[in-house]
């Protein structure tokens, strides 16, 4: 088995590779919205945010604090799935967003699992 990880900002073609996953095989995909560590740090020194003074002790309270307010700009999809399905998942990935190479695709991740409990693969048969 491997886990297979996608991050991608943009949203709506994130919600296409996880349906195209799914259709494609994978017995489940979990969508998780998030944001990057640079976009956050970017809206802090671009917007002059007013931060309660008991936050703006340290800029890590800070970031928190605007994480709390801030737009989720990310997809992470995640898929626990058997090694041979890899291929196909990454060829849909790239179906609808293009070159990962490119600049401001996305990433993916393949990793192998030694174990993975309570993962349900589908057979032909199962329907």
């Amino acid at each position: 088995m491997k886990l297979i990880l996608l991050i991608t900002s943009d949203n709506e073609s994130g919600m296409e590779v996880a349906n195209r996953w799914q259709e494609a095989g994978a017995p489940g995909v979990t969508i998780i919205k998030s944001v990057g560590l640079r976009r956050l740090k970017d809206k802090i020194q671009r917007e002059k945010l007013e931060v309660p003074l008991h936050i703006a002790s340290s800029m890590t309270s800070v970031m928190a604090y605007v994480l709390h307010d801030i737009s989720h700009t990310n997809h992470l999809l995640l898929s626990v799935v058997p090694a041979d399905l890899i291929p196909t998942l990454l060829d849909e990935a790239q179906a609808v967003l293009g070159d990962l190479l490119e600049p401001n695709r996305g990433v993916v991740f393949v990793v192998p699992l030694d174990e993975a409990i309570g993962v349900r693969v589908f057979d032909s048969g199962d329907g």
